[in-house]
């Protein structure tokens, strides 16, 4: 079986070396003739194997066979010029991209300038849509055409999942006016999180890269904690108007004491110097975590970061269930897992080394410190200390939208 299929792999190999070999000397029939002339030779099966090798569909494959079978049915010397054949859909339907966008915006979390875009609408319901106003579409139709517009399809999981809250959408709409409203001004806007917490030690990093053949690196056989290297908790802020990062990387427990210590060193080391005239701060984060929409540390902390900073802090908290539609996630932190993916991460030194490496090609860079503090759970925040919080809600979800103001401004 294996040599048989080696075989197969070798004659589609020899075929489409052929056909590339003669593709820019040949017209279009000529082309069509030679892939049925191949399949021809090869008997049966050669259809799916030459359509395999060479990318030509196989019922074009089929209708050069008839014209090589049959000379009757051969077109009298016609060939298609340049740009013909059977038109795109967009072509024929000029106002399908139109009609496309006007369906999908209202059900949009954003607009062709967000910084948050995708649709929570299907693409079998955006095809009947389509439909019943005269277009003549299917769904694949549609996938393609919202990909090329931008957009990315994430409603069917969650909506399976069953966990969709009845005020999502509208919670995504006005994250996005307001992320826009304060990058229109230029203030900042971070977006936060914690990363999955990773054993140190020489265990077993999924992923590969490029070592000596017959050398792999040698790991562990079973992940248990190393207690005297213990784990790494990266806690991340990813700043959307520059595309920089800053990590921290924890050795303690993952608090809201270390969340927003997070954001202080990451305001003191970069956010200040970028933004020397702000006095609002957007945070954009989890329902839940360390930075949850119940946890009183969270604000508690966050307040004294006012009143240190005098910044005017507002935080818009990602509504139940959506956490991985979180910026950070997948501008940042996918980017750190393929950066260190197949690297034993043998020490806190070497995680912050491989995050600092982090870039991609639209520029992102990547700050990364060891944080050595400790931060005990189990902190208890009183209802006086609550008191006096200068906390104002939003007049739309209060719980999920709010600004933290300082008591006392720093000049």
């Amino acid at each position: 079986m294996f040599w048989h299929r080696l075989e197969e792999m070798h004659d589609l190999l020899g075929i489409n070396r052929r056909f590339m070999a003669l593709r820019d000397v040949l017209d279009e029939r000529s082309r069509r003739l030679v892939a049925a002339a191949e399949s021809v030779a090869i008997g049966r099966g050669g259809v799916s194997a030459v359509s395999q090798a060479t990318g030509m569909a196989r019922q074009v494959i089929r209708q050069a066979i008839s014209e090589l079978q049959e000379p009757a049915r051969r077109p009298s010397g016609r060939i298609r010029r340049p740009g013909g054949g059977r038109k795109k859909a967009v072509f024929l339907d000029p106002t399908l991209d139109r009609d496309l966008e006007r369906l999908v915006e209202p059900f949009t979390r954003g607009d062709p300038e967000s910084p948050l875009r995708w649709t929570c609408k299907s693409v079998r319901k955006l095809a009947v849509e389509l439909q019943r106003i005269g277009h003549k579409v299917s769904y694949r139709m549609v996938a393609r055409l919202l990909n090329k517009m931008g957009y990315s399809l994430q409603a069917n999981r969650k909506t399976k999942e069953g966990t969709s809250h009845p005020d999502r959408n509208a919670q995504f709409e006005y994250l996005n006016r307001k992320v826009k409203r304060y990058l229109g001004r230029k203030d900042p806007v971070i977006s936060v999180d914690t990363k999955k917490r990773e054993l140190v030690g020489d265990f077993k990093n999924n992923g590969r890269e490029w070592r000596p053949e017959g050398d792999p690196e040698h790991v562990r056989m079973h992940d248990f904690l190393i207690r005297q290297l213990g784990r790494a908790t990266p806690r991340g802020i990813y700043e959307m108007a520059r595309n920089t990062g800053w990590v921290s990387v924890g050795m303690d427990h993952d608090t809201a004491t270390f969340a927003v210590q997070s954001i202080r060193r990451w305001w003191d080391a970069m956010g200040k110097a970028a933004y020397p005239d702000a006095g609002r701060l957007l945070i954009t984060a989890d329902a839940g975590g360390s930075n949850g929409v119940r946890v009183r540390l969270w604000k508690l902390e966050l307040q004294r970061l006012a009143d240190e900073t005098g910044l005017q802090i507002a935080v818009c908290h990602l509504p139940p269930g959506t956490s991985k539609w979180n910026k950070i996630e997948h501008r940042l932190f996918s980017f750190i897992s393929m950066n260190w993916r197949g690297q034993p991460l043998v020490s806190h030194e070497v995680i912050v080394n491989l995050i600092a490496n982090t870039t991609t090609e639209t520029g992102l860079k990547v700050h990364a410190e060891l944080d050595r503090g400790t931060y005990p759970t189990g902190v208890k925040v009183s209802d006086t200390e609550m008191a006096q919080i200068q906390l104002r809600r939003d007049k739309f979800h209060g719980d999920w939208n709010y600004e933290v103001h300082p008591r006392i401004l720093q000049h």
